[in-house]
């Protein structure tokens, strides 16, 4: 019986270690997405500008109440095509690389 409870606890944990990884964000695709998907819309500015448009605060704020593509609005009000599907992987990007923190992302 121990070993049945330990087993189904084991692949409880791996499955949704699994889940979360898959619904998290990567800051790569977030690059990716601006520079195929965005940067077009915004005037060719680069990533950097973009992600350093605000601070992470800013960034998570927005994410966090559902208005993220608003924010991208503000940056880029030309902004015509956006996937929700885009979002975790763009806050990724900009909170990596947000005015406070220092970093800038590699070309």
């Amino acid at each position: 019986m121990k070993k049945i409870t330990t087993l189904s606890l084991t692949a409880l944990f791996a499955f949704t270690m699994m889940t979360t990884a898959a619904n998290a964000g990567s800051i790569n695709k977030g690059q990716k997405i601006y520079s195929k998907k965005i940067k077009g819309q915004c005037a060719d500015k680069t990533g950097a500008d973009f992600a350093a448009a605000f601070k992470q605060a800013e960034w998570e704020k927005a994410f966090k109440s559902g208005t993220f593509e608003a924010k991208i609005q503000e940056f880029c009000p030309t902004l015509e095509t956006y996937k929700e599907k885009w979002t975790p992987h763009l806050f990724e990007f900009a909170n990596e690389y947000a005015s406070d923190t220092g970093n800038e992302p590699a070309c």
